[in-house]
């Protein structure tokens, strides 16, 4: 993205952040926005730096239609242009006389103007203006202009894909991926996609029992080629709406992958299902890096140790900065009350990192190790353990059927039927 401004960084409130969650990646396309004042001109450039925009290229100038005008003269006009004006009602409709002449017929162009003026819009429509909006405007109003005008006709909405890694390995963010990825599938019947990217190392295919011959590896070969039956083919049914996509677990070759590697996995796979859950190892190269800053939503697993923190606090200040217009990561607190182990307390390590934990889950090898022994999950094994209201809970918060509150920890009975 070209800008002769900076992008603000701060938070985006609640109602641009519903906007532009409902916004569809927009497509490979080029959008030039030639502003009048700073207050249009940095929502639309902070939109260039949003992930949906990853594909599409932005350049944001200064000067109006009547730079515009002046610089389409001698350039080609893109997909979209983006128009702010000032002027009078009529002014601005003998401006873009001008600019017709200049503009190829079949780019798109949105105005933003500072009159709220009905006889005007209806007049710009009928000219052929694809858009008019009023004086101040949002990111998520910008964002969801360009994601209304292309979006396919037709095209189902794409499901979520939800991030799960860990703040340091062996904290438990694959297990808790699992038992979230069969929760959704069961709570709301819904199709679920459980991708394990942990090639070498991946455990979705013990903990789940299954023993597939393709996977994870084949998806990749294929990636510029793979669509939805391909897909379909690679899949392994853990149960009635949940798929595996496993990885091979194999050491025969390294894994070494291309930044993007990922990104036509993921959106052939969110295509066929409402949610994709994509069980991210503990590594930090380009394409974790991708994969993390792409995802709908994120999900931090820890412990309560120093370690811990310092990576959750790492991994925090950097999704935002990659992720500036998304809310911020989920937490969820795994392993607590480690015998004779010293560990944080849930609110001194959630206070630095400015996040509330989603869930807390106690320290209980004997079930856990049960479960990962017979191929099951939690609610499988033991359906009353204190841990599946959690996996219950983050289920249904990251599915948008709940609140973000913190599941509520075990009660004292709970607590000593978990030790017994």
């Amino acid at each position: 993205m070209e800008s002769t401004l900076t992008a603000e960084t701060g938070p985006l409130g609640p109602e641009d952040r519903q906007q532009i969650e409902k916004v569809r990646p927009i497509p490979r396309i080029s959008i030039q926005a030639f502003c009048e004042t700073e207050a249009v001109a940095k929502p639309i450039e902070r939109v260039g730096s949003d992930r949906r925009m990853s594909k599409a290229h932005l350049k944001v100038q200064m000067g109006g239609i009547k730079a515009a005008s002046e610089h389409f003269q001698s350039a080609p006009t893109p997909n979209l242009v983006i128009l702010e004006s000032r002027l009078s009602p009529l002014d601005l409709l003998t401006e873009l006389e001008l600019l017709a002449d200049v503009c190829d017929p079949g780019s798109k162009v949105v105005i933003i103007g500072h009159y709220n003026d009905v006889p005007l819009y209806r007049d710009l429509m009928h000219r052929g203006i694809s858009e008019y909006l009023v004086a101040p405007v949002s990111v998520g109003d910008v964002m969801t202009v360009i994601g209304e005008l292309f979006a396919s006709e037709g095209v189902e909405p794409l499901g979520r894909s939800i991030a799960f890694v860990g703040a340091k390995g062996g904290v438990g963010s694959s297990t808790i991926a699992h038992n979230v990825a069969w929760s959704i599938s069961k709570l709301f019947s819904t199709d679920v996609v459980l991708a394990d990217l942990d090639l070498a190392f991946g455990t979705a295919n013990i903990n789940f029992d299954q023993d597939p011959t393709q996977g994870m590896a084949e998806a990749l070969q294929s990636a510029e080629r793979i669509d939805d039956v391909y897909l379909d083919r690679l899949l392994a049914q853990c149960a009635e709406h949940l798929s595996l996509l496993a990885a091979p677990s194999v050491l025969d070759r390294t894994y070494d992958f291309e930044g993007d590697a990922f990104n036509a996995l993921i959106e052939t796979a969110q295509r066929g299902a409402p949610a994709v859950l994509l069980d991210v190892p503990h590594l930090w190269n380009e394409w974790t890096r991708t994969v993390l800053a792409r995802a709908d939503q994120v999900v931090i697993t820890a412990v309560p140790d120093l370690a811990n923190l310092r990576n959750a606090k790492n991994l925090v200040d950097t999704l935002a900065k990659m992720r500036p217009n998304d809310a911020p990561p989920y937490l969820i607190l795994n392993q607590l009350a480690m015998p004779k182990r010293p560990e944080i307390s849930a609110a001194e390590f959630s206070e630095p990192l400015g996040l509330e934990p989603l869930g807390e889950i106690q320290f209980d090898p004997a079930i856990f190790g049960n479960a990962a022994n017979s191929g099951r999950m939690i609610a499988e094994t033991d359906v009353k353990h204190a841990s599946v209201p959690v996996f219950n809970h983050v289920a249904h918060v990251l599915t948008g059927r709940g609140e973000a509150k913190k599941a509520k920890k075990p009660s004292l009975l709970g607590r000593l039927r978990m030790k017994s």
